[in-house]
This record gives structure tokens, sequence and C-alpha cells, in this order.
């Protein structure tokens, strides 16, 4: 697995690439001029444990022949945003899934097991962040 990353313009705008030419962009949110254009590279984190962990949620329901309508995460970060370098503490996510033959037990067991044994972003992280999750399944926590 490889990327590359070009710098965009005089300010903190950069391109990175993926091997099969996909890009995102990354910029300074933090900075005090200028527009900021792309997402900062701890979002891009955040977004890599969401995209991970809800593909094994998928993957591992699939082979129930449980297939969700939908599937939606909202991932928060805790950092000491004062504090240099300012690493995250905590990770806090919240997996909404629908669909008819999801049981809360399934759902749980399906989060569980990407956190604790299959997603390789959140398995990359220092051992020290603790990932909470909420499970919502059809409009109802679990």
């Amino acid at each position: 697995m490889k990327i590359s990353l070009n710098r965009v313009n005089k300010d903190y705008l950069f391109e990175a690439t993926s091997s099969n030419n996909l890009k995102v962009l990354m910029d300074n949110k933090s900075k005090s001029e200028g527009k900021v254009e792309g997402i900062s590279p701890m979002e891009v984190l955040l977004m890599g444990v969401a995209g991970c962990s809800s593909i094994d949620v998928v993957s591992i329901l699939n082979k129930q022949r449980i297939n969700p309508i939908t599937l939606r995460m909202e991932v928060e970060g805790i950092r000491d945003a004062s504090a240099v370098p300012a690493p995250f503490q905590g990770i806090n996510v919240t997996l909404f899934l629908e669909g008819e033959d999801i049981t809360p037990e399934k759902a749980k067991r399906a989060a569980q097991l990407s956190f604790d044994k299959y997603c390789s972003v959140s398995k990359s992280l220092d051992p020290s962040i603790i990932i909470n999750q909420t499970i919502v399944v059809n409009g109802v926590e679990a």
C-alpha cells in the first residue's frame, strides 16, 4: 500500500493520491488566514476508523445473511487541542443500522468484532485510545 502527497499551493493545502489514483485534499483547519479547502489529517484518521469499521460490520453481518438497508456512523475524536502534539485521547463512535433482520445483539457483536479484532485502522492506533461504541438499530439504542 502506497500513497503520494503533493503540495497544491503556497499555503497548507495538500493532495494525497492513492495507488489507484483516488484523491483527498488535506488542509490546516486551524490556520488564521485564508479559506480551508481540505480535510484535516486528524479528520482523515477518524474517517479511516469509520470506513474500516463500516466495511467490517457489513462483512460480518453479510456472513449471517444480513444486509443492512442503511449504515451510518458518527465518529468524534476527543483530544486536548492545547497540547502539542494533540493526539486523540478517546474516540466516540455511534453506529446507526437499519434493516429487517438486524437484532441489537448481532449489531453489537459485529461492531465489537470490528474494533477488537478486524479493523486495521483502529488496531493501528495507540492502545491507550479507548473507542467507545453506541449502537442504534432501527432507531433504538441497543
